[in-house]
């Protein structure tokens, strides 16, 4: 077992390797000579002269020179790390030169690895398109593939479809007209309001000209930095992807088993039955009889049952790279649903005993109650909130954790630069990966497990009968 682990192990971080290296190129963690088929020393008939004076002439009369002294965008749609500034000040016909961010970010790649994306990427080499489905304010519902963008390094798209963008993996909205479709690069501004709070405008580069990005429609109020935009984005991501996947294996699994006991009655259990029959006895006399009891645990069983094989399915599907390095169960979108549904099931099924242990304790003082009940009632909402970031929070630091020592490769290696540093952290990173990648599948089984006994804790506690004496 410790043989496969290992070998495992080992291929897992070839693959990261060959991802980090395929991103960064030799341009200072750049190829920006031969770029995905773009020749970058001669852009769509445009000279962009020598790349490290950044001298760029003319360019289909725009001016690509500096515009309010600073320089704009990426290269090719690919934003290399943080570049945060205050340059463009038009959302449209605002002339942007397209540059070279330099260095490697090991922040930027972790959270691009893990983010959740409209087109499914599988060793950051192999992409593939997704439907897209949006519904547009001025135009209705629309049908398409995520392809038509040729989404390149970091799921951002080359191209330009009708007026949509794709950035870092998410369709974007253009807020005006721009010529061209040939996405040039992408760049991030960061401004302040009078309160002092920072704001991120993104814009896209096309045809030398910056115009500013608007995202889909999200339900927040404003409160995660969403709110109500032109379109709404109704496609699957990769993430919906995954769990419908999961679910279809484990569906093909428990229907095999369950024609299995058909057939093979009074015979010990073969195949997936042995595979199976522990994990549903463990969950039932060790989770479900004694939180919930003998004799109601079987109204809750396949719920249990449900949420544990669900939260392992996608815990363990999400350690394998060449399925898309998926985070599904590091979304909170994921789990804050998790948790909803075990906290509207705790409390529809709620006893006398459980309600008047909130409201009107027994045997307590009226004072004391005072003081209690808003305690309770807090209570019954820290629950399902403690369970949905205890599972998000774990599994996505255990990914970032592998992806920031995959990235002390090139850390060292200044990118691909020097060649002594990179020996050094392929040194460190590999023991260092696989040490992280052996916990990180343990705590896939012990996060599931975890938010299985505690669902039937909730439960437990919600339909115990008390006695009052």
């Amino acid at each position: 077992m410790l043989r496969k682990i290992a070998l495992f192990s080992f291929l897992f971080l070839l693959g990261q390797i060959a991802i980090a290296q395929h991103n960064h190129g030799n341009h200072d963690g750049h190829n920006h000579g031969s770029h995905e088929g773009h020749n970058h020393g001669s852009h769509e008939g445009h000279n962009h002269g020598d790349h490290q004076g950044h001298d760029h002439g003319s360019h289909d009369g725009h001016n690509h020179g500096s515009h309010d002294g600073h320089d704009h965008g990426s290269h090719d749609g690919h934003d290399h790390g943080a570049h945060h500034s205050n340059n463009i000040t038009k959302p449209c016909g605002s002339p942007a030169q397209v540059i070279h961010h330099e260095g490697y970010d090991p922040a930027a790649t972790a959270i691009h690895h893990i983010s959740d994306a409209n087109v499914f990427t599988i060793m950051d080499m192999v992409r593939i398109p997704l439907p897209m489905i949006i519904y547009n304010k001025d135009r209705g519902m629309e049908f398409f593939s995520s392809g038509k963008f040729q989404p390149g390094h970091h799921d951002d798209g080359q191209k330009v479809y009708k007026d949509y963008v794709m950035y870092h993996g998410n369709i974007h909205r253009l807020k005006c007209q721009v010529s061209g479709t040939e996405v040039q690069g992408f760049d991030t501004v960061t401004t302040k309001d009078e309160k002092g709070k920072e704001h991120d405008t993104h814009y896209a580069i096309i045809g030398g000209v910056a115009s500013e990005l608007e995202a889909k429609t999200i339900w927040d109020g404003g409160l995660l930095g969403g709110g109500i935009t032109s379109f709404y984005d109704l496609s699957p991501t990769k993430n919906v992807i995954s769990m419908i996947l999961v679910c279809l294996l484990f569906f093909w699994l428990f229907r095999k088993a369950a024609k299995s006991y058909g057939t093979r009655q009074g015979m010990a259990p073969a195949g997936v039955q042995s595979f199976l029959e522990p994990v549903v006895q463990f969950i039932r006399d060790d989770v479900a009889i004694p939180f919930i009891g003998e004799h109601k645990y079987e109204r809750f069983f396949p719920l249990l049952m449900t949420i544990f094989v669900f939260i392992l399915g996608l815990n363990l599907w999400g350690q394998v790279p060449f399925l898309g390095s998926v985070n599904v169960t590091g979304s909170l979108t994921v789990t804050a649903v998790l948790a909803v549904i075990v906290f509207i099931i705790t409390n529809i099924n709620g006893n006398r005993d459980y309600w008047k242990h909130i409201f009107n304790m027994p045997g307590v003082p009226w004072f004391v109650k005072l003081i209690l009940t808003p305690v309770e009632l807090l209570g019954m909402f820290i629950k399902p909130l403690t369970l949905m970031l205890r599972l998000a929070g774990n599994i996505t630091a255990g990914h970032i954790a592998i992806l920031s020592f995959v990235g002390l490769i090139f850390i060292f290696g200044n990118a691909g630069e020097s060649m002594a540093g990179s020996l050094t952290g392929t040194a460190m990173a590999i023991p260092l990966t696989i040490f992280m990648m052996a916990i990180e599948l343990i705590v896939a089984f012990v996060q599931a497990f975890v938010f299985t006994i505690l669902t039937a804790s909730y439960i437990g506690a919600a339909v115990e009968d008390h006695d009052h004496h």
